[in-house]
């Protein structure tokens, strides 16, 4: 068994250190075992600023809306959001369209 940490990525045992790094053979993830992860959600709007639940965001760009007869215009201002896991890791209500889950790259924070 390794003395070392399983990968963060792909959960493999088969990690080696190189330097102040553990690397993972199996999906080649590198990390520095002494940045604390304490298991909180870390998310960045567009500009690198860290999100948290609550916040306001203004959306960078028009985002096309499925079943929807116009986009969500850039600019348009969202209050308290919520932060997820996944793909689209904001939930949030926007006026006029009502409950949407936005992802953290089109937003920046207001």
């Amino acid at each position: 068994m390794s003395e070392f940490p399983p990968c963060p990525n792909c959960k493999s045992e088969y990690v080696y250190p190189s330097d102040d790094l553990l690397i993972c053979p199996e999906c080649f993830h590198e990390w520095n075992p002494a940045d604390e992860d304490d298991g909180t959600l870390k998310v960045l709007d567009s500009n690198g600023n860290l999100l948290q639940d609550g916040d306001s965001v203004v959306i960078i760009k028009d985002l096309p809306v499925k079943g929807a007869p116009k986009p969500i215009k850039a600019g348009t201002k969202v209050k308290n959001i919520r932060l997820t896991e996944g793909d689209h890791n904001i939930d949030c209500k926007v006026e006029g369209f009502g409950a949407m889950a936005l992802k953290s790259e089109f937003v920046r924070k207001a």
